[in-house]
């Protein structure tokens, strides 16, 4: 056993420390300050060079130890002994006292080593816990500055928060650091591009953003204290999800983003090395129809958490894990709803994300190893993006504050009467639609805290709620022409599904059954078919199906997204996808699509109408809705909106009104929340 070091067993740790404690409670809070340690040393399990775990038992301290020449100093009196672990043997010119000082040496290695374990569980796990413990939880706004903040990250020591300003003029998003505690922030970019998905290096000394600019998406890496930034790598205008985030990986060598694959279906989640920007390789492949992003490194980073969405806009969205070395993606989380950001608890042990699981955006929580998501006690409704420290206890997040609602415009006079306001309340009121006898509208809003189905009178009032989902989501609704009934996008059972609904309310009928994403259904103008868009050959499609239900028929075959027919009957009008700009048409009973229409914008793909004249559709460029004439091919503006107007356009069957659904007001702050506790 000569030369053997003691060990120090996990139990004599917890006497000699925390004798107040039980050993079960210390298990875990020890195995996390041994984890620190042997990384801030650069040891590891492994393979020991310092710290040697015995199974079972607890910790050997396994570093040579040599025997240094004495140190004499200027007044010729020995110096103290030099550091743990290299001074504490006898100098050379004593060999007498050898043996017993070698022994001496061991005993207090296996001292030393105790009391640096001691210390790192008690300054990294034990007092933070035990401190938030006694104290309350206390949320204080972090910022409160004109315009929208956001996208906060943590600095590594969890003292400094990167977050995203579109500045006190409103006008250019950059990225900004502020101390907490201060008040001013320092201003990283200037540039005229928009800045966002702020990410810190491990070290604390850079933050890599995302630009986007008319040439180009890019990363770009800045000095965290200000100074010239670095381009790390750049793709093709609008290629990369800059507003769904990215990450540093703890290690320092890859960071994480998301863009789109070379075919610009689907956008992926991509590890770019820092020091060698042309090693960039995927690390996820998601299925056609399916967008992964967000991405998160555990705190070991053996594994990233991210967001995979499907269906209409992306709204079916579940938490994945994979390996950051590569391999399947397992599923976390089965809500199918939205999920707006998401972050690693400290240990490793929860994702904390805010969900519209229940309805409203809110703070949840998941164990890693699975499970069913918990709700926080924090965050009000509107709280997003969530970003948690590394060390202590602290939680930032968005709180958000969106108010929509559904505006109408006059538009058959000649003149240009300004709009008014016909269906208001606080949440978001959209997708209206008048219904084919012009008596009443149809409309979706999340008032009363979950997505429902509601309909009121032609001039907005008495206004009555049809669906009573509480939680899943409910929108998109179509009248059938009878104006009789509504179809509607539900998620009620775990994913996008086509339902129906009588104007006078009842219980919705769900139109198809099977596991495949179904959404934005409108009716045929003889009421016999029901189109739809389906995922269920792996691209997005546009189908239809008998009303009363039977076999679907796929209409389209080189993608399709929201599709009307015209009042005649004979043609299908349907967008590609949200992707791909235009409006395209097909004969309904099958021929070649072509397309008829280039200036509807990729984002506004259900911003649209069909009248036996022409089309009416939201032109994002003029920032106008347009109505393009079968019989000139010309353009003309119909209406110009204060703000863009959100999902549906409806027309009034007498051709007077048109319908449209805003955002009237739209604030975000950061808040943060000290001695947070999950």
């Amino acid at each position: 056993m000569a030369g053997r070091r003691p060990v120090v067993t996990r139990q004599e740790l917890h006497k000699a420390l925390w004798p107040g404690s039980t050993f079960g409670d210390l298990e875990d809070s020890l195995n996390h300050a041994v984890r620190r340690l042997r990384e801030a040393l650069g040891d590891t399990a492994e393979h020991p060079r310092l710290i040697e775990t015995v199974p079972r038992r607890g910790y050997r301290f396994v570093a040579s130890v040599e025997a240094l020449a004495p140190v004499v100093s200027p007044v010729g009196r020995e110096s103290p002994a030099g550091p743990v672990g290299a001074g504490l043997v006898p100098a050379q010119g004593h060999p007498q006292g050898a043996p017993l000082r070698r022994w001496a040496a061991i005993a207090l290695a296996g001292v030393a080593l105790m009391a640096v374990i001691a210390g790192a569980a008690w300054l990294h796990v034990f007092r933070p816990a035990r401190n938030a413990a006694r104290l309350p939880m206390r949320i204080v706004a972090l910022t409160s500055f004109p315009g929208l903040q956001g996208l906060a990250r943590f600095s590594p020591d969890g003292n400094q928060i990167a977050f995203v300003w579109n500045g006190e003029k409103e006008d250019n998003f950059d990225i900004y650091v502020k101390l907490i505690g201060t008040e001013k922030p320092l201003r990283l970019t200037t540039d005229p591009g928009k800045d966002t998905a702020p990410a810190w290096s491990p070290d604390g000394r850079s933050i890599a953003f995302c630009r986007r600019t008319e040439r180009e998406d890019a990363i770009y890496v800045v000095p965290a204290l200000g100074g010239p930034e670095r381009k790390l790598y750049a793709t093709s205008a609008e290629a990369m999800a800059q507003y769904m985030a990215s990450d540093w990986s703890p290690d320092g060598k890859y960071l994480a983003y998301v863009e789109c694959r070379p075919d610009r279906q689907a956008l992926n989640i991509f590890l770019l090395a820092v020091d060698n920007p042309q090693d960039k390789r995927p690390l996820t492949t998601s299925p056609l129809v399916e967008t992964d992003f967000n991405p998160r490194f555990s705190p070991d980073g053996q594994t990233l958490a991210f967001i995979r969405a499907s269906g209409a806009g992306g709204a079916a969205q579940d938490i994945f894990l994979v390996r950051s070395a590569g391999g399947e993606p397992k599923r976390l989380t089965f809500d199918s709803v939205l999920i707006y950001g998401l972050d690693w608890t400290s240990d490793g042990a929860y994702i904390v994300f805010p969900s519209d699981r229940l309805g409203g955006a809110r703070l949840w929580k998941v164990r890693a190893s699975g499970g069913e998501p918990e709700p926080l006690s924090v965050g009000q409704e509107g709280a997003i993006a969530p970003t948690l420290s590394r060390t202590g206890r602290r939680l930032a997040y968005t709180q958000t504050d969106t108010n929509a609602n559904i505006w109408r415009h006059e538009i058959s006079t000649g003149r240009s009467p300004p709009p008014t306001k016909l269906i208001a309340s606080s949440g978001v009121n959209e997708s209206p639609q008048f219904s084919p006898d012009g008596k009443r509208i149809v409309f979706a809003s999340n008032r009363t805290g979950s997505w429902e189905i509601w309909v009121c009178d032609s001039d907005g009032s008495n206004a009555r709620q049809l669906t009573f989902f509480e939680g899943p989501y409910a929108n998109w609704p179509r009248w059938s022409p009878d104006s009789r009934q509504i179809a509607f996008t539900g998620t009620a059972e775990g994913h996008y599904a086509c339902y129906l609904v009588g104007v006078e309310g009842g219980r919705p009928r769900r139109l198809m059954t099977g596991a495949s994403s179904d959404y934005l259904p409108s009716w045929s103008r003889d009421g016999k078919w029901i189109y739809f868009v389906s995922e269920r050959t792996g691209a997005i499609q546009v189908w239809k199906m008998p009303a009363e239900g039977d076999q679907a028929v796929q209409m389209t075959k080189q993608g399709g997204h929201m599709a009307l027919e015209s009042p005649d009957g004979k043609t299908l009008y349907y967008a590609k996808s949200c992707d791909v700009p235009g409006l395209w048409k097909v004969p309904v009973q099958g021929g070649e699509e072509t397309r008829v229409l280039e200036q509807l914008a990729p984002d506004e793909c259900t911003s649209w109408g069909v009248t036996a004249e022409g089309i009416y559709f939201y032109n994002e460029t003029t920032k106008a809705i347009e109505f393009f004439s079968f019989a000139t091919h010309r353009t003309t503006q119909m209406a110009k909106p204060e703000k863009e107007p959100r999902c549906f356009l409806s027309l009034s069957p007498d051709g007077r009104w048109i319908l449209y659904s805003q955002v009237d007001q739209h604030t975000s702050r950061i808040m943060l929340a000290e001695n947070f506790r999950w």
